[in-house]
């Protein structure tokens, strides 16, 4: 069957992977709180709202303590730090409402799925001292390319590599700001990576060919991956790809909203989804 190539202006990255990207975890979790004498309404809904993030953070470090094989005293230290100070971002609001307690009077109940982002200095230093190929570790996603610069007409090669299995969404912004989805698209459907192997894009069964196009400038690739398949977009099948309609400012905060179907512990929780971004900067030339 003939290649469709797709002229898109892309330079992809430096040769040497992007050791650190973004890492984090995305879990449900429900705060309360009531009013009793110094609280107004406000300030109970921000107590629930504080107890629920309080709680994803516990809930995401004692996860990520089970569930990570501890090579040193030192990687554990920082894993713990990194995760003790974590910032907390609100995803989506799943259900809340006030009701009335018998005992503690009007109380506000809510549950949200949160972003637990571990402090970036901590999870750094984790990183070094951890393989970056141990599948025991959190999720770390590695994307890279051929060669560092690329000229008009010629064809890129993307590769991408996880420490474990993986769902993963390629974002690509030209030097006009117009941004496209690589993968998934409508010829490669399939998402997801087994971890430690190199995936070459495109490959297989790919129909589309990546070639440098004008105009030329300051481009950008984003590899989005999580241990749960990834939120939707809006988008529109164009040469091979997908553009995407989607807000840039709306496009990260979609693709965290996981789609859960995911598993649970033994309590019947669901658990965390661990999530890995990385963006690079890119240069393409005549």
């Amino acid at each position: 069957m003939k290649r469709i190539i797709i002229a898109l202006i892309i330079f992809v990255l430096a040769a040497v992977p992007n050791l650190y990207a973004s890492q984090s975890t995305i879990t449900e979790a429900e705060g309360h709180a009531c009013m009793g004498d110094d609280k107004s309404r406000k300030d109970t809904e921000q107590a629930a709202l504080s107890d629920a993030k309080r709680k994803a953070v516990d809930y995401t470090l004692t996860y990520l303590e089970s569930n990570t094989e501890v090579k040193n005293f030192v990687l554990e230290s920082d894993m713990v730090k990194a995760y003790s100070n974590a910032s907390v971002r609100v995803i989506e609001e799943i259900e809340k409402g006030w009701f009335r307690d018998p005992s503690s009077g009007e109380c506000f109940r809510l549950k949200v799925k949160v972003e637990v982002i571990p402090d970036e200095k901590k999870i750094k230093s984790a990183a070094k001292e951890a393989s970056f190929d141990d599948p025991t570790s959190p999720l770390n996603v590695r994307v890279w390319t051929d060669k560092k610069e690329y000229k008009n007409s010629e064809k890129i090669k993307v590769y991408i590599r996880g420490n474990k299995p993986f769902y993963a969404r390629a974002v690509y912004k030209d030097a006009a700001g117009k941004m496209v989805q690589l993968f998934p698209n409508p010829y490669s459907s399939d998402n997801y990576f087994k971890g430690g192997t190199v995936y070459e894009i495109p490959s297989g069964e790919d129909r589309f060919e990546l070639e440098v196009s004008p105009p030329f400038g300051s481009e950008s690739i984003t590899v989005f991956a999580g241990s749960s398949q990834l939120g939707d977009l809006d988008l529109e099948s164009a040469n091979g790809i997908y553009d995407i309609k989607t807000k840039p400012v709306d496009i990260g905060v979609k693709t965290r909203g996981v789609k859960i179907k995911q598993k649970e512990d033994d309590g019947g929780k669901k658990i965390p989804v661990e999530f890995s971004e990385v963006s690079v900067s890119l240069v393409t030339k005549k």
